[in-house]
């Protein structure tokens, strides 16, 4: 397992206490789990996702991730519809463990309240979170 300084946590993402990000991009966005997750859960063999234009309220579980190790659930950092979901972890969830932030995405959403982006965590405000978890 990755030691805190060794995550990868980009700047211009939001952090849930979850674990999932959040990434606007123009008037939607883009969701995820982060790299400190991904690490914690192991080898990723499984991901259910939802359904273009199922809809979801902030804090509602709307993806499990499977991995060698347990079953986790995924909660929506942030209210809205599904506009986009990524197909490709069907056929290769170990994408989430390869690029979580890159081809490892879960699903693009219509935020019904975009101020609800405000609510999450920047990368120094999570990762000082992170380091009270050790």
């Amino acid at each position: 397992m990755k030691e805190i300084s060794e995550l990868n946590l980009p700047a211009d993402l939001r952090y849930a206490d979850d674990h999932e990000w959040a990434r606007l991009e123009d008037d939607k966005v883009r969701v995820g789990l982060d790299d400190y997750a991904q690490d914690q859960l192991g080898d990723i063999v499984f991901v259910e996702l939802p359904q273009e234009g199922d809809t979801f309220k902030k804090g509602e579980v709307f993806a499990t991730v499977e991995s060698v190790k347990a079953v986790s659930e995924c909660y929506m950092p942030v209210g809205g519809e599904i506009v986009s979901v990524n197909n490709d972890l069907e056929e290769s969830p170990e994408l989430v463990n390869n690029s979580p932030y890159g081809d490892g995405w879960f699903v693009v959403i219509n935020p019904g309240n975009p101020s609800e982006m405000d609510t999450l965590m920047t990368s120094e405000a999570f990762l000082e979170k992170l380091k009270g978890t050790e």
